[in-house]
């Protein structure tokens, strides 16, 4: 192994986990040299009406070839099948779902055989109000437990779901269902959060008339606060009454493995959604292989992803994979610290938690609090720490690791996307050592590689981008209505692979350690620098909860950096000689060509609900381009723009660029790349 802090599995994870040294070793031998029978034989894991004779068809085209993907494509299940009806006879009565409210005396545990009725409910209510096999179903739901059913009862029947996160703006909402052509509409009086409420019926309603004619004509509406909401006769419905008006038995429709499952909506930097497609037995395979071999997970478990019902994370994470796994899930309808700091972890001694998923955003921020926040809990319930969304720099990691896990629980840091269905890259608990900043090594069966910007493959240890070489069960079929923009988008920057768009650097242990998105590698006087790995350096400044750092057009310099920083709490008074002093110590950690020009000091970032910084926004308003933003739907707090442009122009004011001697001394070590 090379010199990086290393951490090497526990003993007893090495002996008791699904994937052991040993099984990988035969898994990846095995997918290589045999990849239609080991895809089979991964099939069994799932129950099928009628089992596949195929494995994976089609492929990724190249020079002149188009993209066609399919997995188990004469095979037919159910996806709702295998997420509840399998564990009826042996685990009816085990918990499948527990959900937390913001407030400790708001919860609700439901067992394999309660979610099955209230599915089965829903399900009979969406085909009473004339939803069939392929019709499209809008789910704009908070974290409640009818988010989940709803998911599912579209399975069981085979409509198409298309999940929007609940902090969507009405124009967000709109879009989304205007693109699908959604059929029925389920939303709720109201969502909370944080101690507030949202009025999700009243941002409903504002969507359903910007769409006039193209609005669906049933809107289903679920009961969360109970407040009065305005209601158009014949158009909505109380959720309720319906779900007792109908049977508590729900015959699955027989679904083809390539009939689609989902429509996830990703932001684009055109300002128009992409509707990512992902289909049934492909995805919900991946999903399922996933999430029990990357948290070494089994029936009993606890298993609680914190990422929106909104995001492919809550889908695969949330639903798809824990139930498919016969464990129980958690839905968190709160934030981190309200009604105070420390609830994350009062949930997680309240339920004894076994697998917690979270974002790098969401540990810097908890790593602000007092240290006695975390030191108060138990937390001794936790066996495996995930972290998604984004790379995690190693100071983060190595406080996840330390004061949540308590040194006893690994760390699997994940790399993967919307459009790739689930983990992708990700160090597995039993067989493969952690170095705090890196997804480690691809799960069997994917086939990363590096290559530069002609296209041509670096081989060994290397920093290009992150392509992938074959296709895999878990992989998105098509943009919904617009296959030429998934060829374009991902299939045409390097002909006959699928390109992440994600730049990666590969150690000398193989290991990976992604760098960003390509265009977040910025061009500084002929320095390729990776904004993760400046993020780590002011990552290591006491003051610096958090930061963006993004490149913007210079004359000199071709780019230059420009950085966005969050404060720790208590880190002091803000003062303007404190952004220059930010930028040297960057240029201490990595040298001066790598301090920052710019460093404006925010009092957040603007982040989706899962925790992913939206630098293009950054961007837009550091060169000024505040009327092009794009697409801002998909942040968790679209108000944040606002704020975001005042510090820029405040900062413009002060200075245009902090000062940044040279160093005179030897430089810190360079922290890895995140």
């Amino acid at each position: 192994m090379s010199e990086e802090l290393i951490f090497h599995v526990k003993p007893q994870m090495a002996a008791n986990a699904h994937v052991t040294v040993t099984r990988l070793g035969l898994m990846q031998n095995h997918a290589m040299n045999n990849a239609d029978a080991f895809w089979l034989e991964q099939a069994r894991r799932l129950d099928w009406m009628r089992f596949p004779t195929v494995a994976g068809t089609g492929g990724f085209g190249g020079e002149g070839g188009g993209v066609q993907i399919s997995w188990f494509g004469d095979g037919v299940l159910n996806a709702s099948v295998n997420c509840l009806d399998r564990h009826l006879a042996e685990r009816g009565d085990a918990t499948a779902l527990i959900w937390q409210g913001e407030r400790e005396e708001q919860s609700e545990t439901l067992s394999f055989r309660q979610l099955h009725e209230r599915v089965c409910r829903l399900a009979n209510v969406l085909k009473r109000n004339g939803v069939g096999r392929g019709d499209r179903v809008a789910v704009y739901l908070p974290m409640v437990a009818d988010g989940v059913a709803a998911m599912l009862a579209c399975a069981r029947i085979g409509a198409v779901h298309v999940v929007m996160f609940a902090g969507f703006s009405s124009s967000g909402v709109a879009s989304r269902i205007r693109d699908s052509g959604a059929k029925l509409l389920i939303t709720a009086d109201e969502g909370r959060r944080g101690g507030k409420t949202i009025p999700l019926k009243r941002m409903a309603d504002a969507a359903l008339a910007e769409l006039g004619d193209a609005a669906p004509a049933v809107v289903l509406v679920a009961r969360v606060t109970g407040s009065d909401v305005p209601m158009q006769a014949g158009r909505d419905h109380a959720l309720e009454p319906l779900m007792a008006d109908v049977s508590a038995e729900c015959e699955p429709e027989p679904m083809g493995a390539e009939d689609p499952l989902l429509i996830l909506y990703t932001s684009g930097s055109t300002g128009a959604p992409k509707g990512v497609l992902h289909t049934t037995g492909g995805y919900l395979l991946w999903a399922s292989l996933t999430q029990e071999i990357v948290f070494d997970h089994r029936p009993g478990d606890v298993f609680w992803c914190t990422a929106d019902l909104g995001w492919v994370t809550g889908h695969s994470y949330v639903v798809y994979g824990p139930l498919a796994n016969g464990g129980a899930t958690l839905l968190f309808e709160g934030t981190p610290s309200y009604p105070e700091p420390g609830r994350w972890w009062q949930v997680i001694d309240r339920h004894a938690v076994t697998g917690f998923y979270t974002a790098p955003t969401a540990i810097r921020a908890l790593m602000r609090d007092d240290p006695a926040v975390v030191e108060r809990a138990s937390l001794r319930s936790l066996r495996v720490l995930g972290s998604v969304g984004e790379p995690i720099n190693p100071e983060a990691w190595l406080w996840f690791y330390d004061k949540v896990g308590h040194r006893s629980c690994p760390v699997m840091d994940s790399w993967w996307q919307t459009e790739t269905g689930g983990i992708m890259i990700a160090p597995l608990p039993g067989a493969v050592a952690q170095k705090p900043g890196s997804a480690t090594l691809p799960l069997p069966g994917v086939r990363p590689l590096l290559v530069n910007e002609k296209g041509e493959e670096l081989k060994g240890e290397a920093e290009g981008h992150l392509c992938i070489a074959g296709s895999w069960p878990g992989q998105a079929r098509t943009l919904w209505g617009d296959h030429p923009r998934f060829e374009q988008t991902y299939f045409s920057t390097y002909p006959g692979l699928y390109f992440s768009g994600d730049g990666a650097r590969r150690d000398a242990d193989g290991y990976f350690w992604i760098t960003g998105r390509v265009d977040d590698v910025i061009n500084v006087s002929g320095h390729r620098i990776g904004s993760a790995e400046v993020e780590s350096a002011f990552a290591t400044h006491e003051a610096v909860g958090e930061s963006a750092v993004i490149g913007v057009p210079d004359d000199l310099k071709g780019q230059s950096l420009a950085a966005f920083v969050v404060l720790r709490k208590g880190a002091g008074a803000e003062t303007q000689e404190l952004p220059a002093a930010l930028s040297r110590h960057v240029g201490v950690q990595l040298g001066r060509y790598a301090a920052p020009d710019r460093v404006v000091l925010v009092p957040d970032l603007p982040k989706t609900r899962s925790g992913k910084v939206m630098r293009r926004i950054l961007r837009k308003i550091a060169t000024g381009e505040h009327e092009a933003l794009g697409d801002v739907s998909t942040l968790a707090d679209p108000g944040i723009v606002e704020q975001l442009v005042r510090a820029m122009e405040a900062s413009a004011k002060l200075t245009a660029k902090p000062e940044t001697r040279p160093v005179m001394h030897d430089a810190a070590a360079k922290a890895p790349t995140a």
